[in-house]
């Protein structure tokens, strides 16, 4: 079965992507890597507060429902929770599953922090920080947060401000609301293709020292 990450490119996608890379690579020393995973975090909180969001009123409905049908009174504590248990597993189990609806009960400060952490831990994973003049960049692609991360070693960073990388953050995102997330991760790698060849121009005895794409 395939991964959120690999239903969000699919093979023909991915080769364009990898074909991109190599074009902006050729013009400069500078090693691109952009990475797609499924998401930077399982938000196990949001799993529970979602449960609880839609199981307390449907209890209640079939408590009022059942408990005049067992006699016990629409009011029972004891029918409310028993209800409300096996309500809940019920919708845990569906938020967890569906998305969209899980992004509803995750905060946007969590969703930030996660999606930071995640690519940070991915860049020294991946090694992006080895590279012979210290000019890895990460393009870090989170799908169920729709969040991009963009990090660059301190080799680029001395060069090039970290804030540069805004708009090549705002022209993927804006294309995966637009549903042509492959078109702008290729042009995002253009752009920053362009912009590491004028401070790394490809040297001589330039090697591809890491991946040109990682989907997870």
């Amino acid at each position: 079965m395939k991964s959120v990450a690999e239903k969000f490119l699919s093979a023909e996608e991915r080769g364009r992507i990898e074909e991109a890379v190599g074009e902006a690579e050729k013009k400069t020393a500078g090693e691109i890597v952009p990475m797609v995973v499924p998401a930077s975090y399982h938000y196990p909180l949001a799993d529970i507060l979602g449960g609880v969001f839609l199981a307390l009123p449907v209890s209640i409905l079939l408590t009022y429902l059942l408990g005049g049908m067992l006699w016990a009174g629409s009011s029972n504590m004891w029918v409310f929770m028993g209800v409300f248990c096996v309500v809940f597993i019920v919708f845990h189990q569906v938020v967890q599953r569906v998305l969209p609806l899980k992004r509803i009960f995750v905060s946007k400060r969590e969703i930030d922090e996660e999606v930071e952490e995640a690519a940070i831990t991915a860049f020294f994973t991946r090694g992006l920080y080895r590279t012979r003049d210290e000019t890895g960049i990460l393009i870090f692609i989170s799908v169920f947060e729709r969040k991009v991360w963009v990090l660059a070693d301190r080799g680029i960073n001395a060069k090039v401000s970290p804030g540069r990388w805004d708009t090549v953050v705002a022209r993927i995102v804006d294309g995966i609301k637009g549903g042509r997330q492959a078109e702008a991760i290729c042009e995002a790698v253009k752009e920053v293709g362009g912009e590491l060849a004028e401070h790394f121009p490809v040297k001589d005895d330039d090697e591809n020292e890491l991946d040109n794409l990682i989907v997870q």
